[in-house]
């Protein structure tokens, strides 16, 4: 199972602060069922350091005994138009796959969402696979569900965050990812993991919300964690 949203690199973001807690995060992800992960780095202001990251994961690579790391970023909408899409769009894709990790405002309006939407479809037209970070978070798929199956209809996958089982790191998440599920939206379910702890969410998410399971409520998921 693979973990497609994780801010496990050392000394790089708000997730793991050095080296020793990014190997206490990989243990709770083992342990939580997680058989390889994609490094997600936030692309935004205060944080964003393309050299530093990969540095970041290089050495983490070689600190991991051969476990499966892939390189990629969680990447905001406005820093992506800030950088520019032409220049940065295949550099901050998942390495090795066409996979590309977008982040939109948690407070965005239907004007923002007509920009984002023409962004996708820029991205989509270099050959990328849009996947959406936690549209849980976002006010316009909380206030009305139709968003984010436009979203899926336009080709996107929806990442949703573990910690939503809990109520989410935003708050007012649960009922939201819940809906989400219901109506079979859902493509992928992450840690979007910052410490080691959030790997317990992640379990319980996968206890309630596993195609398998007797409470599965999904129609097409895959299920990569």
């Amino acid at each position: 199972m693979r973990d497609i949203h994780c801010h496990i690199l050392p000394g790089i973001d708000d997730g793991a602060r050095d080296l020793v807690m990014s190997l206490e995060m990989l243990r709770a992800a083992r342990e939580s069922g997680v058989t390889s992960i994609v490094c997600t780095p936030h692309v935004r202001d205060m944080f964003f350091d393309y050299k530093a990251a990969w540095k970041a994961f290089d050495l983490l690579s070689a600190n991991v005994n051969g476990f499966p790391l892939q390189m990629g970023f969680e990447v905001n909408h406005r820093k992506l138009m800030e950088l520019g899409i032409n220049e940065w769009a295949e550099k901050l894709k998942f390495s090795g796959s066409e996979e590309f990790l977008l982040e939109f405002s948690s407070n965005a309006d239907r004007h923002d969402y007509h920009e984002y939407e023409k962004t996708i479809y820029k991205l989509q037209n270099k050959g990328l696979k849009v996947i959406i970070a936690h549209p849980e978070r976002y006010r316009a798929v909380q206030e009305d569900i139709k968003v984010a199956s436009k979203l899926v209809r336009m080709g996107c996958k929806l990442q949703v965050s573990a910690d939503f089982i809990s109520g989410g790191r935003m708050g007012s998440s649960k009922e939201p990812a819940r809906r989400l599920f219901k109506e079979g939206l859902v493509s992928h379910l992450s840690s979007d993991a910052h410490n080691p702890k959030h790997y317990k969410y992640l379990s319980k998410a996968r206890e309630k919300y596993n195609t398998r399971g007797r409470h599965a409520q999904l129609r097409d998921f895959v299920f990569s964690c």
